[in-house]
């Protein structure tokens, strides 16, 4: 069973002032228009947000439909750019891990592993008793797979009154919030190091390798920010 009321609590952090509601709503938005661009009924628009959920893994299927490509190259495509996830996943899930939850809810609670919802648990983990915070992490996936899958749909529908440049201004609304969040979290040396040196390698590495580029950025820049803050005991 889910503890209602810290699944409420969870659910209701939409409405704080750091949350990413509005970014998440804009961006979903664009995503809805594209579905709707690339022959996609309602039906499927709103399924596909929910099984996909984070942005990327849905622009990746998108563009790739655009293209023509086979269904086993749009599954390869999305699983390896949501395997970025999966250090979220490990970094996140021992932190809600009690003996008192059932498996079953661990399972559950993975399908909400999105930047947003992870962001907001990070920084509120400590607040809530160990023994309720993978319900307030339910909560919290919840209400922002809620806000996805509500832009989407109005993105549909409004996608006759949205030109090619408004979706990508409304598309990189998201990725800027998230950029922000991260400076005001560059309270550690590997953190500070990590972002700064991604927006340097990632640059830099576009002029070697465009298609590569991001991934090669930020591995290099997380591995040397990993071992100066090894070295400088932090």
């Amino acid at each position: 069973m889910i503890n209602i009321k810290y699944f409420l609590k969870g659910f209701f952090c939409i409405k704080s002032a750091d949350s990413p509601a509005v970014a998440l709503f804009a961006s979903f938005v664009a995503i809805g228009a594209l579905f709707k661009s690339i022959g996609l009924n309602i039906q499927e628009s709103i399924f596909s947000t929910f099984l996909t959920y984070a942005l990327p893994g849905s622009l990746i299927m998108a563009e790739s439909l655009i293209i023509g490509a086979s269904l086993l190259n749009i599954f390869l495509a999305v699983w390896l750019v949501n395997a970025r996830l999966y250090p979220m996943t490990v970094s996140l899930f021992p932190l809600l891990t009690h003996k008192s939850q059932p498996r079953l809810k661990y399972y559950l609670a993975c399908h909400f592993i999105a930047v947003s919802a992870w962001l907001i648990m990070k920084q509120n983990y400590k607040s809530v008793e160990r023994r309720y915070r993978l319900d307030y992490w339910i909560g919290v996936g919840a209400v922002n797979l809620s806000v996805a899958i509500s832009a989407t749909a109005f993105g549909y529908f409004i996608a006759d009154y949205l030109n090619k440049d408004m979706m990508v201004g409304l598309a990189i609304v998201n990725p800027v919030y998230f950029t922000c969040v991260m400076v005001g979290a560059m309270k550690t040396i590997q953190m500070s190091l990590a972002i700064i040196l991604g927006s340097i390698f990632g640059i830099s590495f576009y002029f070697i390798s465009p298609e590569w580029c991001i991934l090669l950025g930020g591995f290099t820049a997380g591995t040397l920010a990993f071992f100066v803050g090894e070295l400088n005991g932090n």
